[in-house]
């Protein structure tokens, strides 16, 4: 009798050792923040796609220019400002470090009129084709692989494109990068 019950506290103690094991690894790897440099301007392949999507829609007789791509966090936590601390609307909810911006996967579009004017206007249809401008860029930029800030729940970003490569703002601020082959 004693000695099953010494292999019993013993098979429990294992079990433990064995989940506390099994603990710590996880939150070594999940937790630990890897020794990764910040980038310091767009991702290639996020810049290829932009490319792509500008030349794209000069082609439909869009013309659309990029009004923001990489920010660092500095840059970031002064948007984050506006409309709080500092004069203007709000323009974002995210600080620095919690934006794809700041990790080189986000960019920021407008429409140009013929006149040279950027505008944010999404019934525009400067092309004449029935169809919003700004809808045949969000479209297309889909077609590219881009994520469109207009389709997110809660705030809606209409301007803002991103691609995560699968990768979570916890795992980019753990110091994930993507590994993305540019297209050529």
């Amino acid at each position: 009798m004693k000695t099953k019950r010494l292999r019993s506290k013993f098979m429990t103690f294992c079990m433990l050792l064995i989940g506390l094991i099994v603990i710590y690894q996880y939150t070594t790897n999940y937790f630990v923040k890897k020794n990764t440099p910040m980038p310091t301007e767009l991702h290639p392949f996020v810049q290829e796609k932009t490319n792509q999507l500008v030349q794209m829609m000069a082609e439909k007789g869009i013309t659309m220019i990029i009004t923001d791509d990489f920010r660092s966090a500095e840059e970031q936590n002064i948007l984050y400002e506006k409309g709080r601390t500092t004069e203007g609307n709000i323009v974002t909810h995210a600080r620095g470090g919690e934006s794809l911006h700041n990790y080189g996967l986000a960019v920021d579009f407008a429409l140009k009129t013929t006149e040279g004017n950027a505008i944010w206007d999404m019934e525009f249809d400067g092309n004449a084709n029935g169809t919003s401008d700004w809808m045949e860029v969000v479209e297309t930029a889909k077609s590219l692989g881009f994520e469109w800030g207009g389709d997110w729940p809660q705030f809606k970003d209409y301007p803002h494109l991103q691609m995560d490569f699968g990768l979570s703002l916890a795992e980019l601020q753990r110091g994930e990068r993507p590994n993305v082959a540019i297209d050529h």
